[in-house]
């Protein structure tokens, strides 16, 4: 299958941001890895502090994305995202930087995890926009699956190369490719054009930045399709990065697995999300969007429990692949439904605070969630993290089905409509 015949790339520019996620995300695979296995290897980082390190990664999501909403409706999107990816960049040369004059601690390690969190939220939100304005509405779940594609080919290739430069350099310096690579995605995206019109900066002073910010939480109040959506996406959140926390240090310290394997096994990360890309569209349109969501739920808690209940009859590697696999594949089946539906149910002019009011709903449980899982893989053990993430999963996507609201979206509505209506 040639993924470059999909009507999608004869759309002017979106070419351009299908590599950038390309470079991006392959990146970001790099760090992924070199970034725990910094803290892990290098710095003794306990169970805990790896929880802390995800909750300072999350902290911006919850501090900044309402204000941030708010500036990125008054304000140009495509700069936004790309000062973003090169904000990034120089965050992340800080860690080998401060490696070679024997500076890097777990504080420094914190700062740049938040930093990321930052670009995330604001540059993240933007990224969404520019989409919505390269594609249109009606096609946002053929190009949030093409993007998904894009990732996962990132997810394939990119352990692999960090695997290498992780070993060869070490992981401090393997993280000036992910820095290059973010050169190479800030370059295709200055080639997109995109004619937006924003509020002139000289009537800002005339419109209250809290009535505005308020606006968007209004918005998202009054439906309560998006109300249900954050509510579900949420609470999976909170189970999922209890395990997400803690899931290389559980792989280094209770597995068994070096660098070399850790880096082999998130290749399946890679086949997961292709299976999600590929198979999204297909899926939703056979059982229908809600149901989509929710049935990605249910895959990523498969792995989870399934790594517990087979270990010791399958070899470890084969087993955390499998793992990541799930995740992969559950998460970009979820979140291409949930950022469609999300997305259409929103008029123009609110998209940017709607979208970082979403973001700041559904990540509000993460941090407790990633420190629960850090603390309990510590006091009580590694395994107790990823029981209640993997029971946690599966009884969010059993009350979300019981609820007849969201299994019973087929189709993406359009901006007028409401679910009261």
């Amino acid at each position: 299958m040639n993924i470059f015949q999909s009507p999608l790339f004869k759309i002017p520019g979106y070419r351009r941001m299908w590599f950038s996620i390309l470079f991006s995300n392959l990146g970001g695979q790099i760090t992924l890895l070199a970034l725990p296995l910094t803290a892990v290897f290098l710095l003794d980082a306990s169970p805990t502090q790896m929880g802390l390190l995800t909750a300072m990664e999350i902290a911006p999501f919850v501090l900044l994305s309402l204000p941030g909403g708010v500036l990125l409706d008054r304000m140009q999107k495509l700069p936004v995202y790309i000062a973003g990816e090169f904000v990034m960049g120089l965050s992340l040369l800080t860690i080998p930087l401060a490696w070679a004059f024997d500076l890097l601690t777990m504080g420094w390690m914190y700062a740049v995890c938040f930093a990321i969190g930052a670009v995330y939220t604001i540059a993240g939100s933007a990224s969404q926009l520019v989409l919505t304005q390269l594609v249109g509405r009606d096609k946002l779940v053929e190009a949030y699956s093409q993007n998904a594609i894009a990732g996962s080919m990132a997810e394939v290739m990119g352990p692999g190369l960090a695997g290498i430069l992780i070993k060869v350099f070490g992981a401090p310096l393997a993280l000036v490719m992910d820095a290059i690579l973010l050169i190479g995605s800030v370059a295709m995206l200055k080639g997109i054009r995109i004619h937006e019109q924003v509020p002139p900066r000289s009537t800002w002073k005339d419109r209250s930045f809290k009535a505005e910010l308020m606006k968007g939480l209004n918005f998202v109040r009054s439906h309560n399709m998006l109300i249900e959506m954050a509510v579900v996406v949420g609470a999976w959140q909170f189970f999922a990065q209890m395990a997400l926390s803690v899931q290389i240090i559980f792989a280094v310290k209770d597995l068994g697995l070096d660098e070399a394997l850790v880096a082999l096994s998130f290749v399946a990360m890679g086949l997961g999300s292709i299976m999600g890309g590929m198979a999204g569209p297909p899926i939703s349109k056979r059982i229908g969007l809600g149901p989509a969501l929710i049935l990605g739920i249910v895959i990523t808690s498969i792995g989870w429990l399934s790594l517990l209940l087979l270990e010791g009859y399958l070899p470890s590697i084969i087993l955390f692949s499998w793992m990541l696999l799930c995740f992969s594949w559950g998460a970009t089946l979820l979140f291409v439904n949930f950022l469609s539906l999300r997305q259409s149910y929103t008029p123009t002019e609110l998209l940017g605070r709607m979208t970082t009011t979403m973001r700041w709903l559904i990540t509000l449980p993460a941090g407790p969630g990633a420190i629960l899982g850090g603390w309990m893989a510590e006091h009580v053990g590694m395994r107790s993290s990823l029981i209640c993430a993997g029971v946690g999963t599966l009884l969010v996507a059993t009350i979300a089905y019981a609820r007849p609201r969201l299994r019973s979206i087929k189709q993406l509505p359009t901006v007028n409509q409401t679910n009261d209506s």
